[in-house]
């Protein structure tokens, strides 16, 4: 009885009130692993200055806290919990945590943990990005990683933990399922993450191996900019001269859930769109880059809809087309799409509805006059590689199957550098390329000025 006896001390002298319920577990089967803070993930917040803290408990802790500072940890910060159920047979319930840091400084380390009186995290730090919009940006991106053979994870930590990274994009399909085993298996991911997500932002989009019980592991787990009103299905932020968007593909497959996804993110997109090209806007933080789990374009042999001239993220709904995004990229000018779903990396030749427009034959990427695309779905999972069909097509610039992941580092407002490294080759980069612009505009004013002739 003694521990229980200090329980109860330490929640009363800090003037907690604890549920008779939880009052009643703790009497009858206290076990610290059900109050251990576990899964710690964290997301920028509504703006550079804020990041939102989540983590999970398998029983409801009395508390949601995360003890911070700069050197040492001299700030307390409280934030809600909210009760989970996994959809799965067991109906496991369990509590996400989320806190959000406010009014941070710029370019510093900030120490934290997290938990309740009832349990605490290991000590962990993040480092806040600088202010402004002249900064080098660089990132981490990949799709389709799971629970099982996540060949390229180890590097991804150990880069990690060097501070290579300002943040970590994950395209969508997480775990193989996060709903698998009753929410075990997404467990098991979230933990195996930690040594990323705890210490850089790790933004993600939902892709198909979400879709279980109306994507309710994604909505529950993540913590994305405007999640309370999108619930991390889409969203935008902004960091250094690069405008970021993230869009739910899904919502052009599972009909099941309703038309209206769709509508809402499709209205939502053009709105964000629209704000981020205004010139004031652009001439600050001229790069936009979009990524969404299902590519528009691949040359995978399978039969998915990227496969198809009329893929339904590229044209929209069929028949009547409603919804089209492709136009939307070329309408705004977005400088690159990024994808995942196909287990491989492909890049692009510029392109917009199937044709080719090089900024020059020598200079493809120099002031292109159509977006980027690039795929980047092979992290590794258990449902290993997508081959390519035997030919490549014109617009396909490089493709390989090696297991890996995409860096991006953007130097400034004309330069934008990307590299493809092979896990299979022991980090080898196997492929990169220089983005070149002076001028962020919507392709078709620069298509206007060279009429075609460099169009394939």
């Amino acid at each position: 009885m003694k521990w229980i006896c200090i329980t109860y001390l330490t929640l009363f002298s800090i003037g907690i009130y604890a549920s008779p319920a939880l009052v009643n577990s703790i009497d009858n089967q206290y076990s610290t692993i059900d109050y251990q803070p576990q899964q710690i993930h964290i997301a920028i917040g509504e703006t550079s200055h804020e990041m939102v803290i989540t983590w999970l408990t398998p029983s409801e802790a009395p508390l949601s806290l995360v003890e911070y500072g700069i050197g040492e940890i001299n700030r307390t910060e409280e934030g809600v919990a909210q009760m989970f159920r996994d959809g799965g047979t067991e109906h496991r319930v369990m509590w996400i945590h989320r806190v959000v840091l406010q009014n941070l400084i710029p370019q510093t380390t900030y120490f934290y943990h997290c938990g309740s009186p009832l349990g605490w995290s290991e000590m962990f730090s993040f480092k806040t990005w600088r202010n402004g919009t002249d900064w080098p940006v660089s990132v981490a991106l990949y799709g389709d990683m799971g629970a099982v053979n996540p060949q390229s994870l180890p590097r991804l930590q150990e880069e990690t933990q060097r501070g290579m990274y300002d943040a970590v994009i994950h395209v969508g399909d997480f775990a193989y399922d996060m709903n698998t085993d009753n929410a075990r298996v997404g467990d098991e991911f979230m933990r195996q993450i930690q040594p990323i997500s705890a210490y850089v932002p790790y933004m993600v989009c939902p892709g198909n191996h979400e879709q279980m019980y109306n994507f309710s592991n994604y909505r529950a787990r993540f913590s994305m900019p405007n999640y309370k009103d999108t619930e991390s299905l889409f969203f935008s932020w902004d960091m250094g001269p690069i405008h970021f968007i993230a869009v739910n593909t899904e919502a052009y497959y599972f009909f099941e859930y309703g038309l209206k996804p769709l509508s809402r993110q499709y209205d939502w997109l053009i709105s964000d769109l629209e704000e981020a090209t205004k010139p004031e806007v652009r001439a600050q933080r001229p790069w936009i880059i979009l990524f969404g789990h299902r590519p528009m374009y691949c040359s995978n042999n399978d039969h998915d809809d990227c496969r198809r001239i009329d893929c339904l993220t590229r044209v929209g709904l069929p028949v009547i087309h409603t919804y089209a995004m492709e136009p939307l990229l070329d309408r705004y000018g977005v400088d690159l799409a990024i994808w995942a779903h196909e287990h491989s990396y492909e890049r692009l030749w510029p392109i917009y509805d199937y044709k080719v427009y090089n900024g020059s034959a020598d200079a493809p990427y120099t002031n292109a006059r159509a977006p980027v695309h690039i795929t980047s779905g092979s992290a590794g999972c258990q449902e290993r590689h997508d081959n390519f069909t035997p030919t490549q097509p014109s617009w396909s610039a490089f493709r390989s199957i090696d297991y890996g992941y995409t860096r991006l580092v953007a130097h400034n407002n004309t330069h934008l550098y990307i590299e493809q490294v092979s896990d299979d080759k022991d980090g080898t980069v196997i492929d990169k390329v220089w983005i070149i612009r002076d001028q962020h505009v919507p392709y078709a004013e620069l298509r206007d000025k060279v009429t075609g002739t460099n169009a394939i």
